[in-house]
């Protein structure tokens, strides 16, 4: 089975996309992605470093480095070799203010998506499920991504699946911070990462299986079957092999 490609996160799409060379008519043309333009704004024009631009893309350092030089090398063919330069498709998605983060800007996205996502009160609360493939995933420290639910009034309103971008265990809890969470139901979690999250005020419903979205159901209506107790040695042990599953429920 082919590997699921993963879309590039993008600030906006550019304001111009057709470049021709002048005084020059029906010129070969070259095309550059729209995550192809995405990292040379970020690199070249708004001068962040490869890590930087990884994060906001979400996508590896490597990834960038390649997008990069690809990049250049297009917009070279151009400059020499006197070509049309078309910035069209690609695999990205447009960022909804939830990068910002990462980004260095003052992002009217990022302060619509705050306002209009999350809005902490009394009756509203914001639920995280580690998740994979539409079920709770079962060792906290290496969950790849959260979905985040959005409760008002004990009905949700929005959902969204956010990665990690490869943080674990303790850094984890500042993440979840970051995403304004209140809750977190899961399924093995060790000592160090519940002390964690308590420290941060976020409550956890451990030793959660099966479905993400029939747990939230569950939760809302007071159903959820979780172990106040529970408990993962992965780590303290120093055995990397097991399932936490098998132990942690």
């Amino acid at each position: 089975m082919a590997r699921p490609h993963k879309y590039r996160r993008i600030c906006e799409e550019p304001n111009y996309n057709t470049f021709v060379p002048s005084g020059i008519c029906c010129t070969s043309k070259v095309i550059l992605t729209v995550e192809e333009y995405e990292t040379i704004r970020l690199i070249d024009l708004e001068k962040w470093n490869h890590e930087q631009c990884a994060k906001q893309m979400q996508i590896s350092r490597t990834t960038v480095t390649e997008t990069y030089e690809i990049a250049r090398q297009k917009i070279a063919d151009c400059i020499v070799n006197g070509k049309t330069l078309l910035i069209s498709g690609g695999h990205y998605q447009l960022c909804d203010g939830s990068a910002n983060r990462y980004c260095r800007k003052n992002c009217e996205k990022a302060n619509r998506f705050k306002k209009a996502i999350w809005m902490k009160g009394v009756n509203n609360m914001r639920i995280a499920v580690t998740y994979e493939n539409g079920n709770v995933f079962q060792h906290f420290g290496h969950t790849k991504q959260f979905k985040l639910y959005d409760v008002e009034n004990n009905q949700v309103k929005m959902e969204q699946i956010v990665d990690t971008n490869g943080q674990g265990h303790g850094a984890l809890a500042d993440f979840l911070t970051d995403k304004e969470v209140s809750i977190l139901i899961c399924g093995g979690i060790g000592g160090g990462a519940q002390s964690a999250l308590h420290t941060a005020g976020i409550q956890i419903f451990g030793g959660v299986s099966g479905n993400a979205d029939s747990a939230i159901k569950d939760y809302l209506v007071g159903k959820l079957n979780f172990d106040p107790d529970v408990h993962c040695n992965h780590h303290e042990q120093g055995d990397h092999e097991h399932h936490c599953g098998h132990h942690c429920k």
